[in-house]
């Protein structure tokens, strides 16, 4: 069964190396574009060091998040990746690719590897188009869908007593009367449309 029978919309870990430094980082925008030749493309946040990476190296890994995956793996990576931090150093949970691309192995059910044919400036985002290179089943978990992380994955945070909203993804509490429309997590930097009401 091909690699790419996994896509769906789905919790990816994106995976990028770059001399001896692996980094890598949660995303949920991962798209099949074509599939003769197979072909994906994946969105990343500017702010993020492994979407630099990426665009240095012409290359970059998926691991497909399966209803398996623990809290601790978003915990560990989050939406963010860090300048100054190996994300994989003594983790134990992963596996080093034929491209050289580390993968995870628990909790996921598929891996592909991918080289950027197409790079896409979309202001706060890059887009980067490329070619499967290289993928791998590894278990036939289903994928985990955003629903299925908030409501068996996620912990539930701790009502406040001020009223106010909270990102569902990442729990960053804003304690405002009302929720600006163009509000950005400083956190994880998603929109307030991913902001529910508190209190």
């Amino acid at each position: 069964m091909s690699a790419m029978f996994k896509f769906s919309y789905g919790l990816f870990v994106l995976t990028a190396r770059e001399d001896d430094k692996d980094n890598g980082c949660i995303i949920n925008t991962a798209i099949q574009v074509t599939s003769e030749p197979k072909q994906v493309s994946v969105c990343v946040n500017k702010s993020n060091y492994t979407c630099e990476m990426i665009q240095r190296t012409g290359k970059f890994g998926l691991s497909f998040l399966s209803q398996e995956v623990d809290f601790d793996t978003f915990r560990h990576f989050g939406f963010q990746s860090g300048r100054d931090t190996d994300k994989f150093s003594d983790y134990a949970n992963a596996k080093r690719a034929e491209s050289g691309l580390l993968y995870l192995t628990k909790g996921v059910n598929a891996f592909i590897a991918v080289e950027v044919n197409q790079t896409v400036d979309l202001g706060t985002h890059m887009m980067f188009i490329g070619s499967v290179v290289e993928e791998e089943v590894l278990s036939d978990v289903p994928s985990v869908t955003y629903q299925y992380y908030f409501d068996h994955i996620k912990p539930k945070p701790e009502q406040p007593k001020t009223k106010g909203y909270v990102c569902k993804i990442c729990g960053y509490v804003y304690t405002g009367e009302t929720l600006p429309k163009d509000f950005v997590c400083p956190l994880c930097k998603h929109g307030a449309e991913d902001f529910e009401p508190i209190g």
